[in-house]
């Protein structure tokens, strides 16, 4: 299963790559927002700091504003053309799905986002996406559970032979990363924290401490 950082912060992103684990990037306009940035021409050049910062053959999502498709076409291709490691983020929406196959015929990947059902994970692939994103945390937040919606939608792919990866998003612990990998998703996007929070374990902590008081009372 492939690391993904979702976020748009530069200093996370970097810390990410330092750690050797990460995959790609994933952002959104809030995301970008909450980093305060705005405007075509910083948000762009923004998409490329941070396809520098992760390097070569590491894909990062950058979504489109538009809802009209040829909005989202024209937007799309002007972020395809920021760098190669860009994936075009589209919303799953009628014109999205319209897009998304219209990209799939360019060569453009993509990021169908948004998704919520199995429905939908059927007509993202049908359209040829190239990663699908349902959110896991805000179907939890409703009572329901996104857990179910990655396994749904993994026994639909490998039924059917569909192509698009699974990219479980709105994660918001380390515990949702194991599940969504026990679900069959190709790929997590979360903050760092939950990424680095798998690390930890009080097992883990008390024997690191007793193997150095061991080594010390040996050594003097």
């Amino acid at each position: 299963m492939q690391f993904f950082i979702d976020t748009a912060n530069l200093d996370d992103i970097r810390e990410a790559t330092e750690f050797g684990i990460l995959d790609g990037v994933t952002t959104n306009p809030s995301l970008m927002a909450k980093e305060g940035i705005s405007g075509d021409k910083n948000v762009m050049q923004h998409y490329l700091d941070i396809c520098k910062i992760v390097g070569p053959g590491k894909e990062v999502s950058a979504e489109v504003i538009s809802t009209d498709f040829k909005g989202m076409v024209a937007e799309g291709k002007k972020l395809a053309e920021i760098h190669e490691n860009i994936v075009v983020k589209v919303p799953m929406i009628r014109d999205g799905v319209k897009a998304i196959a219209h990209f799939s015929e360019l060569g453009i990947r993509t990021n169908c986002t948004l998704v919520f059902s199995a429905g939908q994970a059927i007509l993202a692939a049908k359209a040829g996406a190239t990663y699908l994103s349902p959110f896991i945390g805000r179907i939890d937040d409703i009572s329901w559970d996104g857990m179910s919606l990655i396994k749904e939608i993994f026994e639909i792919y490998s039924t059917a032979g569909y192509d698009t990866a699974i990219l479980a998003a709105s994660i918001r612990s380390p515990l949702h990363i194991v599940q969504a990998a026990k679900a069959g998703a190709d790929v997590v996007t979360c903050p760092l924290s939950a990424i680095l929070g798998l690390l930890n374990h009080p097992l883990t902590d008390i024997g690191l401490a007793k193997f150095l008081a061991d080594h010390k009372k040996a050594n003097g």
